[in-house]
């Protein structure tokens, strides 16, 4: 994560947990699990994977290729770092705009920067914007201090957003709808009659719950299917980094920002450079006893 000058290493880890309940669709007959195929709508035969391509339909039925060279062309420069270009106050930010959460934890040696960037956050109420790779993809995205911990909210650009005003909704206020002072008072009165402090550990998924017991029953009961699991791949750990004078960096940004004097930039990556230069040689040779 960088802005400024400023770099601090950090992993990114999911925020979120899917408790979904997936299901798989099976004969009725047997019991089998139904396999999707690859059909030629022309021919109705199977088309292998190699000969498949992806294209953009511009019209009905009308469609251009697009090759794996366009793609990565258009892909980003930056891989899997999060470049924050600007800070705005949280608050500005509707709700409409997040997506997904994920928890920054800093890489090695990378505490000092990570905490300098929570607590700062924290006391202008400010919000980092900028934009982070994940895997192939570039989202918008906010970096936001909650606790001990940097957030990153994934954002949705603005022409994911539908206006609300595309919408039959009813305008004008109280008075065009006649409504009377009473109804305002018995409304306000309902509602902090209703009101409490915010404890999401009190609701619960009642639904998947109940779904839940229905599938143990049928366990029970040998009506099952055996299937493998897999195990989420972990993430790689961060190089280590040098020891960073935060406060000369910071000067410098400042200077570069405001235009009082051209900051020379240092680079701050010669150390996990080399330690990668040296995981890869270690690799190689590892390789090299194993194939012998």
């Amino acid at each position: 994560m960088s802005f400024g000058l400023l770099n601090i290493p950090v992993k990114l880890m999911t925020g979120e947990r899917r408790v979904d309940l997936h299901f798989r669709m099976l004969d009725s007959r047997n019991k089998s699990p139904i396999r999707y195929e690859r059909i030629n709508e022309e021919t109705g035969e199977e088309v292998p994977w190699k000969e498949i391509v992806k294209a953009f339909e511009y019209d009905k039925g009308s469609y251009v290729v697009i090759e794996e060279a366009d793609i990565a062309a258009a892909s980003p420069d930056h891989k899997e770092t999060v470049d924050i270009d600007t800070f705005v106050d949280a608050a500005s930010i509707g709700a409409e705009f997040y997506e997904k959460p994920y928890v920054l934890e800093p890489g090695k040696k990378a505490e000092k920067g990570y905490v300098l960037l929570r607590e700062v956050l924290k006391r202008s109420g400010k919000v980092g914007i900028g934009r982070v790779v994940i895997r192939t993809r570039e989202y918008l995205a906010a970096v936001a201090p909650q606790g001990d911990a940097l957030l990153l909210l994934i954002l949705r650009y603005a022409q994911e957003i539908i206006d609300p005003a595309d919408y039959k909704l009813p305008e004008g206020g109280l008075a065009k709808w006649k409504i009377s002072p009473r109804e305002i008072d018995m409304a306000e009165q309902l509602i902090d009659s209703m009101s409490g402090q915010w404890k999401p550990e009190s609701y619960k998924d009642d639904f998947r719950a109940r779904l839940h017991k229905v599938i143990e029953q049928r366990v029970k009961s040998k009506k099952v299917v055996h299937g493998k699991q897999t195990e989420e791949s972990k993430l790689p750990e961060n190089a280590a980094t040098n020891v960073i004078d935060f406060a000369e960096l910071l000067k410098r940004s400042l200077a570069k920002k405001g235009g009082q004097a051209a900051a020379v930039k240092k680079t701050t990556r010669k150390a996990p450079a080399k330690a990668a230069k040296k995981t890869a040689k270690k690799a190689a040779k590892k390789r090299a006893r194993k194939s012998a």
